[in-house]
């Protein structure tokens, strides 16, 4: 079984209000993109990954980030597309022909854990289709076009969702492909894609309320905080 991460790295990191993309500033004194890709890369559940980075981040990427730190398992750095989904297909057609699962993964997440990846891995080979997520803290209100209430969901059915998603290469590929060929207006994970044009349902499973997204410059503050805990 031949399970091939898929690392997205090519976001502008507008809100993030710097020059430097948020995926290579530096935490600790390594790039950010560095944490995830080093999870994947000792995890044993992992035999390739795919780096999808903007154009002009291609070298870079490579110099300074994979062959700088001895990242064996990147076999190919794609580049990325306009949109997220641009990104995720490069990915997903970059991936050797013997790919029988898929890890789709924010390169903005540095703190992914080798026990997510094999939990959420095992859920997939079952089910086709596994996303990480944690149950949501907070009381969430669904609002209309006037920014009115309309609704307030029973919390403990909220969900947040997070990376890694894991998918059957051929259900979520195909997905793709399909979405493509209609339209990927609204699309804003990958799971999505495979719940409107495959029919399959998607499972969830505990991800780490510390699997945070780097998107803004406090968000920095807190990983800092994450990673001064975890070594």
């Amino acid at each position: 079984m031949k399970c091939t991460a898929i690392i997205l790295a090519a976001g502008q990191g507008k809100r993030m209000k710097t020059k430097v993309q948020k995926q290579f500033l530096m935490l600790q004194g390594k790039p950010l993109l560095y944490y995830s890709l080093a999870c994947f890369q000792k995890s044993d559940e992992i035999q390739e990954i795919v780096v999808v980075t903007g154009k002009e981040s291609i070298d870079y990427c490579r110099s300074e980030i994979i062959e700088k730190y001895g990242f064996t398992k990147v076999k190919s750095i794609a580049e990325g597309g306009k949109e997220r989904y641009d990104s995720v297909y490069a990915g997903l057609e970059a991936c050797s022909a013997d790919t029988d699962y898929v890890f789709i993964h924010d390169g903005a997440r540095p703190f992914v854990t080798e026990d997510i990846i094999k939990r959420t891995k095992e859920v997939a080979v079952t089910y086709q289709a596994c996303i990480a997520g944690m149950p949501s803290k907070d009381t969430v209100k669904i609002i209309d076009e006037n920014n009115m209430v309309s609704a307030t969901p029973e919390r403990s059915r909220v969900w947040s969702v997070q990376t890694p998603q894991v998918f059957l290469y051929s259900l979520i590929k195909e997905a793709h492909d399909t979405a493509r060929s209609v339209s990927m207006q609204g699309i804003t994970d990958d799971a999505m894609v495979v719940e409107q044009y495959k029919n399959t349902p998607v499972h969830i499973v505990e991800g780490a309320y510390e699997n945070i997204k780097i998107t803004t410059p406090e968000d920095i503050l807190v990983a800092e905080k994450i990673l001064e805990k975890i070594l």
